[in-house]
């Protein structure tokens, strides 16, 4: 265990359970890193995700956003194309870009929004992409022909919320340097949004654990029924 670790596991009780407030706290007191670190909230979800009426699945904006601005590429034709450069997409464009995608291995952006029509020349890409999780998704509100929203939505701190293979959601509430208030914040807005979108086919507990963690730092266990 590196020193750094040693120093953050003295700050969390072995076996406790925190309330959220003082979870983020404990968080916030961490050895520093010498950049500003994600703080990042996992909860394992009473859920089997290998059943399609179990799935939890979906796109919320978090109060304070992420801290990080995302690079969007907008791939849309004439009209769609010029709105989304006015909202502020780093980069558009149409079947010039989807070439550069496939040509150069380019990947100088972090999200990609496409209009439907799209979707046919963007499948000759979906390998490339589609491992990187990249590929546009209606689910995720990125094949969409309001190209406005997405894009201002990316923008103000739009995350995605979904299950891994372990029934776990991962999903970043902020930086370090937001302090306690926003961060909480953000916590309450992604648990309120995770507990509304409980499958009605979900049985026994949904809530299974929750936990909290920087980008270098040591996991601290939440009390999911406080």
């Amino acid at each position: 265990m590196s020193k750094r670790m040693k120093e953050a596991a003295k700050l969390i009780e072995p076996g406790k359970l925190y309330d959220a407030k003082e979870a983020i706290e404990i968080a916030l007191k961490m050895p520093k890193a010498k950049f500003d670190e994600t703080l990042e909230m996992h909860i394992k979800l009473g859920v089997d995700s290998k059943q399609a009426d179990q799935q939890v699945r979906g796109v919320m904006v978090l109060p304070n956003g992420t801290g990080k601005s995302k690079k969007v590429l907008v791939l849309a034709k004439g009209e769609k194309a010029t709105q989304a450069k006015e909202a502020g997409a780093d980069f558009v464009g149409d079947d010039d870009m989807i070439e550069k995608i496939q040509k150069e291995n380019w990947f100088e952006y972090d999200v990609i929004v496409a209009t439907p029509d799209m979707m046919a020349s963007l499948g000759k890409v979906a390998r490339i992409l589609g491992p990187k999780g990249l590929m546009p998704n209606p689910k995720s509100g990125t094949v969409t022909m309001d190209v406005v929203k997405a894009v201002n939505e990316i923008k103000a701190g739009k995350i995605e919320y979904r299950l891994d293979k372990t029934n776990i959601i991962h999903c970043p509430i902020g930086k370090v340097s937001f302090g306690l208030e926003k961060l909480k914040e953000n916590y309450d807005a992604l648990l309120e949004t995770i507990i509304k979108a409980k499958p009605a086919a979900a049985k026994g507990t949904y809530l299974r654990s929750i936990a909290i963690s920087t980008t270098m730092g040591a996991g601290i266990k939440i009390n999911p029924r406080q």
